[in-house]
């Protein structure tokens, strides 16, 4: 598979990492997922301290800990819920952080994470005590680089600014095209976008509106009306599905946008992967592929947090 570069960083990373949230609990079952990616090429793990609260870094740490020196390994920290009940709290301190990273590396067995993201923050955070703590850790060998996973532009805007971040985790589909305002001042930093959710919660998969829930039969998606939801993506299918699966359609878009550094569609199962594996090693979208899908969906922007 494919490599990039994030950012400014030495680190190459397959074009579709696995994005470990829907891993599930079942840790064999994982294993075998995790097993498929890296015999596939992919070469990017992305977990977080907060998925399953702990147990997923766990599982991930037990899946790599033969090929260690073969990966690129990401996790995510700044959501404390080792003293809440039910639930967590936000905490980007330099000491909670310092010390979640810590924790991290217990859970995955590992000595250093290649790249260590702050899993959220708001534009009242203390920004020199959260970057700090970053630079410390990198010069302590505990971490490579860092980043940040965030969709608040005046977040990410402060970042760019007063860090030495190399990546920004951003929510980014067909159905959610809200980073491409900001790609053009990313790539002036040399920043890299990692793009979650790509396929939309399944609604850019085969499966389409079987996905969509009871909220969003009532509510929509993000700026779209359930019934505009339903006329966009029987448009997409009926213009463009004779060639391409909808899978291919959604991850090849965001993947023709150089300010990509990767694409992380999570998967539940193997078949699940290998879906997506296939549609990544496809052929890229030609330029009036791309262009219609451009007008059939809508290029939102985010309206708050953005000063």
């Amino acid at each position: 598979m494919d490599k990039r570069q994030i950012g400014h960083s030495d680190l190459h990373v397959s074009k579709m990492g696995l994005g470990c949230m829907s891993l599930g609990t079942e840790e064999s079952s994982a294993k075998e997922i995790v097993q498929h990616a890296l015999e596939n090429g992919i070469n990017y793990l992305d977990t977080a301290d907060l998925y399953d609260f702990g147990q997923n870094e766990k599982i991930v740490g037990n899946a790599i800990r033969e090929v260690r020196d073969d990966i690129i390994l990401a996790t995510k920290g700044g959501n404390r819920w080792n003293d809440v009940e039910d639930g967590w709290r936000w905490d980007p301190s330099k000491s909670y952080i310092k010390s979640a990273v810590k924790d991290s590396l217990s859970r995955l067995k590992v000595d250093y994470i290649d790249l260590y993201q702050l899993h959220g923050g708001t534009i009242e955070d203390d920004f020199e005590e959260t970057i700090e703590a970053f630079e410390e850790l990198k010069k302590e060998g505990l971490i490579r680089y860092y980043g940040i996973s965030s969709i608040r532009p005046n977040v990410i805007k402060q970042f760019l600014t007063s860090s030495s971040i190399d990546s920004v985790m951003m929510q980014y589909s067909l159905l959610d095209r809200r980073p491409e305002e900001w790609m053009d001042l990313l790539d002036e930093n040399r920043v890299s976008i990692v793009a979650r959710g790509p396929l939309a919660k399944g609604l850019l998969s085969e499966k389409m509106l079987s996905k969509a829930s009871a909220k969003m039969k009532e509510d929509g998606y993000l700026d779209y009306s359930f019934q505009e939801l339903e006329e966009t993506l029987k448009s997409i299918h009926g213009k463009m599905g004779d060639n391409r699966s909808m899978n291919e359609l959604a991850l090849q878009y965001i993947l023709a946008h150089q300010s990509v550094g990767a694409v992380i569609p999570g998967a539940s199962s193997v078949q699940q992967l290998q879906e997506n594996i296939d549609a990544v090693n496809a052929g890229s979208l030609p330029s009036e592929e791309l262009d219609m899908l451009k007008q059939l969906t809508k290029l939102s922007r985010y309206e708050q947090h953005r000063d």
